[in-house]
């Protein structure tokens, strides 16, 4: 997998993770405590997570495309 592949899968996966955040659904199950509500927390920390590794991945991408442009 090139890196912008890998940036592309990681954001991928960040927006569905997000979707699932902001699901009425999930919302509800927390709310009415039907599961943990540590789970609440490890979804948050799951998306902080992911946006530092795309950082990290951008990074790589961004020099990759300079030296390409170069």
């Amino acid at each position: 997998m090139e890196p912008i592949e890998i940036l592309q899968e990681f954001n991928s996966c960040y927006l569905k993770i997000q979707a699932i955040a902001q699901d009425e659904n999930w919302l509800l199950l927390i709310a009415d405590k039907k599961i943990d509500p540590e789970a609440a927390t490890h979804v948050g920390d799951t998306l902080h997570y992911l946006g530092e590794v795309m950082g990290c991945v951008e990074e790589i991408v961004e020099v990759k495309f300079n030296q390409e442009t170069e």
